[in-house]
Order: C-alpha cells, then sequence, then structure tokens
C-alpha cells in the first residue's frame, strides 16, 4: 500500500557524496529487512540534509515498516512541512495516524493518496458512512473476496442502517414505517407478542405497507397462531403477487401444517417467479415427495445440488435424495448421495 522509498529518493537536488552514501546504505538496508541500520542511516541523512523532504518521509518510512508509529509520524509530518506533494508521506502519515486511533487526523492525508480501501475505513471511523461505503465498495471491487473489507463494508452498511431507521423513530414517531421498525427491532431481541403488536399497529395506519404482513405472519407462525400466519402470508402474497418470497414463505407454511397440495401450488409459483433459488427448490421438493411426485422431488434437489454446491441447501438435498432413493431401494444412488452428504458436511467442520 505504501509507496516504495525509491519514489522519495534522490530528487533533484543538489545531494554531497555523503548524503547520497547515507541514503543509498540506507535503502540497502531496508530491502534487506535490517530497519534499525536503515533508520540510523536515514537519520544521518536528515542531520546532513534537514531541508531535504525525500529524507524525512524515507526516515519516517522506515519507522513505520518497523511498527514505531509515534517516532513515523513527526517524521513523516516533517516531510510533508517540507514537500506537501509527496503522496507516499501523506498514505504512510495518513495510515499511522489511522493505526493509532486518529481517524479525523488520518483522513485529510488518505483523501490525498486516494487509496480506496484506507480511505473507506477513515471515513468509516469518522462517521461518513455514504463516503465509506462508495469507498469500500470500490476497494471490494480489486479485491471482492478480502475478509477485512468484507468487514468493514458490512459495519458501514449496518450502521447506515441503523442511521436511517434511527432518523424514522425521531422523525416521524407515529408513522407505519416507525412501528415497523419497533416490530423489526423486538424480534431481533426475541420479544415476538410486542413485534406483533407494532406490526398491527403499522397496517392499521397504513394497511398496503410492503412487507409488514410477511413480518406479522412470521410472528404469528413463531408464537403458534398458524392460522393467523397463514392469513398474513396469504394478504402479503395478494399484496404484492410478483414477490418469489411471499409465495415461499406461504408453500412453506402450508407444507408444515401438512397441506402438501396446496404448498406445492404455491412452492410452484415461487419458482416460477424465483428460479434458481436452492431455498425454493428446496421446499418445492419437499412438497413435492409430500404428493407422491417423486420425479419432481429429484428433479429438484438435484438442480438445488448443482446451483448450491458446496452450501447448507446442498448437504440437505444429498440427505433427502439419500433417503429417498433408500426408500425406493436404489442403494447404490443412496450410498452415493450419503456420501456427498458426509463429505460436505465434513468441509464445513
Amino acid at each position: 500500500m505504501i509507496v516504495t522509498l525509491c519514489s522519495f529518493l534522490l530528487l533533484a537536488q543538489a545531494l554531497t557524496p555523503e548524503v547520497i552514501e547515507h541514503t543509498q546504505a540506507g535503502v540497502e538496508a531496508q530491502k534487506q529487512g535490517r530497519l534499525d541500520v536503515a533508520i540510523e542511516e536515514f537519520r544521518k541523512v536528515t542531520e546532513l540534509a534537514p531541508d531535504m523532504a525525500s529524507g524525512f518521509a524515507s526516515l519516517g518510512n522506515a519507522y513505520f515498516q518497523k511498527g514505531s508509529y509515534e517516532l513515523a509520524i513527526p517524521a513523516l509530518e516533517h516531510a510533508l512541512q517540507l514537500n506537501p506533494e509527496l503522496l507516499g508521506a501523506h498514505q504512510a502519515l495518513g495510515v499511522a495516524l489511522l493505526v493509532r486511533g486518529n481517524a479525523v487526523g488520518a483522513l485529510p492525508h488518505l483523501e490525498k493518496a486516494r487509496s480506496p480501501d484506507l480511505l473507506g475505513l477513515a471515513y468509516l471511523e469518522t462517521g461518513k458512512l455514504g463516503d465509506a461505503i462508495t469507498m469500500l465498495q470500490a476497494a471490494l471491487g480489486q479485491r471482492p473476496n478480502d475478509p477485512d473489507l468484507l468487514y468493514y463494508f458490512g459495519r458501514a452498511t449496518a450502521l447506515a442502517s441503523k442511521r436511517a431507521f434511527d432518523q424514522i423513530v425521531e422523525t416521524s414517531p407515529g408513522s407505519a414505517r416507525a412501528h415497523q421498525v419497533a416490530g423489526d427491532r423486538y424480534i431481533e431481541n426475541g420479544q415476538f407478542p410486542e413485534a406483533g403488536k407494532e406490526y398491527l399497529e403499522a397496517l392499521r395506519l397504513r394497511p398496503y405497507t410492503a412487507g409488514v404482513h410477511l413480518a406479522l405472519a412470521q410472528v404469528l407462525a413463531a408464537t403458534g397462531n398458524m392460522p393467523g400466519a397463514l392469513a398474513e402470508f396469504r394478504a402479503e402474497s395478494a399484496l404484492r403477487p410478483d414477490s418469489a418470497e411471499a409465495y415461499y414463505r406461504l408453500g412453506s407454511a402450508l407444507l408444515q401444517q401438512g397441506q402438501g397440495a396446496a404448498a406445492l401450488a404455491e412452492l410452484t409459483r415461487a419458482n416460477e417467479l424465483g428460479p434458481n433459488i436452492p431455498a425454493i427448490l428446496f421446499a418445492l421438493g419437499k412438497a413435492a415427495l409430500a404428493t407422491g411426485d417423486l420425479t419432481r422431488a429429484e428433479t429438484a434437489w438435484t438442480k438445488v445440488v448443482d446451483i448450491d454446491k458446496q452450501g447448507d441447501f446442498a448437504a440437505q438435498a444429498h440427505m433427502e435424495l439419500a433417503i429417498m432413493y433408500r426408500k425406493a431401494g436404489k442403494t447404490i444412488e443412496a450410498d452415493r448421495e450419503m456420501k456427498d452428504y458426509e463429505k460436505l458436511k465434513g468441509a464445513k467442520q
């Protein structure tokens, strides 16, 4: 991330042979990982050429590489006083300040360096969530599976969502959305009866608020009121007739109630609206099995395996296929599916 020392060194200045000698010795020592030697050499450079910005930048960079941020910071700051255009020094100083918890001080230096990952973190730490999300998204475009970037991106988006929800409650406390937010927060704490009351109030204020029927249905299902839950699932699917999730939830609830044929119809609709979604396909297979359509169940679960690959739904599909094949007397196929199931489960442990 940090610009190499070569970009700091041997600028067009009148350098004495002694300065050049210590500079080259410092560069060579740093390349070899002998940081204490490099620091001593660069310190001599700053003493011999106190107006040479690159000497202080090199000294600060060596301290930085050693992890001595408290010593790197003043050296880099002095380098930038002498030459504010040293982008590598800005980046090193920004990182050093950020590591020590001074995100406010780090931000202007990282803005000059324009490194998306570091800038995203600095924006996050200073509460500039929109800017943080933009920068972290750009960084993820370059390193999509970086665990640190994914963590900070998740944190930024979560905080941005919380801030938006807080604003709803603060500015419109009596609105349907405010009651929906309250319900969601009760759900997070496992307070289902309180969540149900909030969702009911949201629907009383605005019966057609998207997502509230679905949320209320899940609360009712969790508290054992399946007739009420089914009614709310149907209300959600009627309100959003093109929502695969609404039909999936309704079909899954019907399946739990032993209504295989009705569940199959709803899950078929869900699959038409949202094809190739493992959760829907897996439930569709269960519904097909409940109605005795083994071929359709096999097709659905085989597709889950093809799509989900190493996921949890793929593992469950292997298990269901193994059980189904075993009952049908297909021992070879059953053994194969069980072996695949055990392989997937073992990989996750």
